[in-house]
């Protein structure tokens, strides 16, 4: 064993029993280590009805109509992959990393080993995943697909997850985090790290359809290089016991531009601690955070960090969130940090309920009291994000139908 795989071995050793920072403290003991064994999918189409469902509802579709690559991790194992674009590269993580000598510089440089036990046993576990790449200056003609599924019951999933954009390329995944029908209790931990090169464009879209028991504890950190851009969708509309993230952004070249945005509903019983940090440490460099959050009966934390280490760089952080029951509840945390001069952070955060004079006037109008609160809803959590297929739209549709009829 090489030098640096002894130190990061040992330091993952030094942190299986500490506890995050944030989010409920789960006893890993507790959950069967998900099988790295699964009979090979060739097909997604080929999956059960049930399962061709759960897949749609998180936008991935298994036709792979409109995606440039398929890939499907099932609890620990690599069940299906495959490619028709040329201009991008997918497959396994440990495939890329015996493939790629110089991906080595690349695993396990953004996400620290040690920063929690999740980590830790992630890397412990030497989790597969994703690799995807794309070369320098080529651009994907349509989103590569992605899913990790929990197919087990009390089975903990760790995946580690490689994505590089090279200089001047462009690339869009649509990344669906889901369990199967039944399974109810589980663990997934994922670790993602990101490279953005310089001029180079990534677009990230995650949704996250879990159940009513199941932990979440996604790692993830991007690093951006001069001119690239990160944009990145998180959507979580589904009951879930506990999610908590706090991906972070390192604006680490001139003129590098990333912008964060979050649609999430807390309903009884779940706690989604969320947020995003971005890290300015080049100048010129843009950030834009923005949190649309709805409880319906659970518990809502929406965090927000911006800390600014270069002249000229400019942030927004937007945290705003609605309470639509007495039983739920919701904390805004934005942090601004500036440690240069001539730099310029903002925010915005506000919780509240629905106005009753907007109800009434859109009722007054002819709407129902349903109707005008699914209206207000809808435009509420509406932050502009494209590319969602048509199937995933029906289901936030119908998410913010019941919501309102809930209430």
């Amino acid at each position: 064993m090489q030098t640096d795989e002894v130190s990061l071995k040992k330091r993952a050793e030094s942190a299986t029993e500490k506890k995050a920072t944030f989010g409920e403290d789960f006893e890993l003991a507790k959950y069967e280590d998900g099988s790295k064994v699964s009979k090979p999918i060739e097909d997604l189409q080929t999956l059960d009805e049930e399962s061709k469902r759960t897949l749609l509802q998180v936008g991935v579709i298994p036709s792979e109509e409109g995606r440039s690559g398929s890939f499907l991790v099932l609890d620990n194992a690599v069940s299906h992959s495959s490619m028709k674009d040329e201009n991008v590269e997918l497959m396994s993580t440990h495939e890329a990393l015996e493939k790629y000598e110089w991906l080595k510089d690349y695993s396990w440089k953004l996400v620290q080993v040690d920063a929690d036990k999740y980590t830790a046993k992630t890397y412990l576990e030497n989790a597969d995943g994703y690799f995807i790449r794309a070369p320098a200056g080529k651009k994907s003609s349509m989103p590569v697909q992605t899913c990790l599924m929990l197919g087990s019951k009390k089975v903990s999933q760790t995946v580690h997850n490689i994505i590089v954009v090279e200089e001047g390329a462009s690339l869009d995944i649509i990344t669906g985090c889901t369990a199967k029908k039944g399974v109810e209790e589980g663990l997934h931990l994922g670790i993602s790290e990101m490279y953005v090169k310089k001029g180079a464009t990534l677009n990230f879209t995650m949704i996250h359809n879990w159940a009513e028991q199941i932990g979440v504890r996604p790692r993830t950190v991007v690093h951006v290089e001069e001119g690239g851009t990160y944009i990145s969708n998180y959507i979580c509309l589904k009951p879930v016991r506990s999610v908590q993230t706090y991906p972070t952004v390192m604006l680490e070249g001139k003129g590098a531009v990333t912008r964060l945005n979050t649609i999430a509903i807390a309903h009884l019983g779940s706690e989604l601690d969320l947020g995003s940090r971005a890290i300015f440490n080049a100048p010129d460099t843009r950030a834009e955070l923005i949190s649309r959050t709805i409880t319906i009966g659970g518990r809502l934390i929406a965090r927000g960090e911006m800390i600014g280490n270069a002249k000229g760089a400019k942030g927004h952080l937007e945290c705003k969130g609605l309470v639509l029951t007495d039983k739920g509840s919701q904390l805004a945390i934005p942090i601004l940090e500036a440690n240069v001069d001539d730099i310029e952070l903002t925010h915005e955060a506000a919780v509240g309920k629905i106005a009753k004079d907007q109800v009434e006037y859109l009722m007054a109008r002819g709407l129902t009291e349903e109707e005008a609160i699914g209206m207000i809803i809808r435009g509420f959590l509406d932050v502009g994000i494209r590319g969602i297929p048509e199937e995933l739209k029906n289901e936030i549709e119908n998410t913010i139908t019941q919501t309102a009829l809930g209430m």
